[in-house]
């Protein structure tokens, strides 16, 4: 019988510890690292605690508790009599440079952060391959990074929002919960924010809706999707505004929709397209004020497309993102309002009072649809966070939330004011500002695709945030390439102060260029 052969030996050269951190887990972390690239093999004998600690220059009982860890966690193991060892394990693998995605082999290309380079002829066995090629061109853009900044669209004041007021009522809510909220909910919402909702519409928009027809969600784009998944079968036409809010149209195309999209006209969406359509089972609108070309549908447009849903027997998905948003008058009545065969399906979000990050929207359903919407979100996700829901409760049943909105329709009236006055006018290739009576962005025209390429790369170039009106279009319409030219700005995100330096900023830019 051969002799057996001696234990590898462990040399601790090239630990290196930096002792204003922890000992412990260093030690315990280089260990760790060499067993799992081979440099410790199994077998290797490592020394007694107390002559690591000697060579190391550090406690013995770092030494016992690192060795405690690898213990625990079975990479390393104690032999009666014998000492320590590491473990018996699998052959280690060479490490890839490659950062994982945690996909099956093949589909890391297809879901970079870039969505390039699908493969056209991937493995067929791959789970959900048309999902996956849907997602490449169906995902949302990064938000824009740092805090609000002209003329970012999308978002409110918030620098106004009473956040002292919500801090107190959140700090209300959690030092003494009533334990029965802190269970699972009901995945439809809080009831007692569905009342409040629907009390505020009824007021306010004159919608003639119950609690029980509305199902919180987590802002508007969770409730366009749930519509997307329960309204869309693979195949189904979907009418979309074109240009439009492209992340809707996002959702419907991952739910399989054959995306149509229909021509926006100064009194909305253009109903003889949309009536010439085959097989169109719903359409998505903003008639209170079209994302982005912010036209307000006309009554005579609203009535034509109710009438549309009622004879098709189709389905209207109305985001009334920025309703409470009029400078002149009160409010038009939403397509919900005026629905009267429950064909209307009303999206609404807290997150253009508030602010975007709350994730707080909300649907109001025909009755019929409640139970299923429901349902199908709980699988998803089972309830909206609930203090959050709870607090946002309080904050309407107290009266902040009506004077929140009067004071932020007020700010947006004034920046959009101080927009329309310091805009640089007569730039080449430029069209006028048009007059803004709803909303928090508006859109102006320009006479082709690479003046505004231009002059958004010019604002980037200085620190200002243009949105190119070419980005609102589907990609395969028809429209010619310079017809869809324009620059969006929201001007409600920041200060009017914000807005003269940054408009000068602009004009020095823009006519420098």
């Amino acid at each position: 019988m051969p002799p057996l052969s001696p234990p590898l030996s462990f040399n601790p050269a090239g630990i290196e510890l930096d002792r204003r951190q922890g000992l412990t887990r260093q030690l315990y972390e280089a260990l760790r690292q060499r067993v799992l690239d081979g440099r410790l093999a199994s077998g290797t004998r490592l020394p007694a605690s107390r002559d690591l600690a000697a060579a190391l220059a550090i406690s013995r009982n770092s030494v016992v508790r690192a060795y405690d860890q690898l213990y625990a966690e079975g990479f390393i193991e104690g032999r009666v009599g014998d000492g320590t060892y590491v473990a018996q394990l699998p052959q280690p693998k060479k490490l890839s440079t490659k950062v994982s995605t945690g996909l099956p082999t093949g589909l890391s290309p297809a879901l970079s952060t870039k969505w390039t380079d699908l493969p056209e002829d991937l493995d067929k066995e791959v789970i959900h391959r048309p999902g996956l090629a849907r997602v490449k061109n169906n995902h949302l853009s990064q938000p824009p990074a740092g805090p609000p900044r002209a003329f970012r669209v999308g978002v409110p004041a918030f620098d106004l929002f009473p956040f002292e007021v919500w801090a107190k009522l959140n700090g209300a809510f959690w030092r003494k919960p009533d334990l029965e909220q802190l269970c699972y909910g009901d995945p439809a919402g809080d009831a007692r924010l569905r009342g409040l909702i629907a009390a505020y519409l009824r007021s306010s928009r004159g919608m003639q809706c119950a609690a029980e027809q509305i199902v919180i969600t987590c802002g508007a784009q969770q409730a366009i999707s749930l519509c997307a998944q329960l309204l869309v079968e693979p195949g189904d036409g979907v009418a979309v505004e074109n240009p439009g809010y492209r992340a809707a149209g996002h959702a419907f195309a991952l739910a399989g929709a054959n995306l149509q999209g229909v021509p926006v006209d100064h009194e909305g969406i253009d109903c003889h397209t949309l009536n010439s359509l085959k097989d169109c089972r719903l359409a998505y609108v903003t008639p209170s004020h079209q994302y982005p070309l912010g036209v307000v549908m006309s009554l005579a447009r609203r009535l034509e497309l109710l009438a549309w849903a009622e004879r098709t027997g189709g389905w209207i998905i109305e985001d009334d993102y920025d309703g409470e948003y009029r400078y002149s008058g009160a409010p038009l009545s939403p397509l919900a309002a005026l629905d009267r065969s429950g064909r209307v399906l009303y999206v609404g979000t807290f997150g253009k009072v508030a602010f975007p990050a709350l994730r707080l929207g909300y649907l109001v359903l025909p009755p019929g649809l409640v139970d299923a919407f429901s349902r199908r979100r709980a699988v998803d996700m089972r309830h909206s966070e609930v203090s959050t829901q709870a607090v946002m409760a309080e904050f309407m049943a107290a009266g902040h939330f009506q004077r929140h909105i009067r004071r932020m329709r007020r700010a947006a009236l004034s920046r959009r004011n101080a927009v329309l006055a310091g805009w640089p006018g007569g730039l080449p290739g430029v069209g006028e500002l048009p007059s803004v009576a709803a909303g928090l962005h508006m859109t102006v025209r320009v006479d082709s695709l690479a003046r505004e390429q231009q002059l958004v790369e010019q604002a980037q170039g200085v620190g200002v945030e243009v949105n190119g009106l070419s980005s609102y279009w589907l990609a395969h319409s028809t429209t010619p390439a310079d017809q869809r030219a324009g620059l969006v700005l929201g001007f409600a995100a920041v200060p009017e102060a914000a807005i003269a330096e940054a408009l000068a900023k602009l004009r020095r830019a823009w006519q420098a260029g």
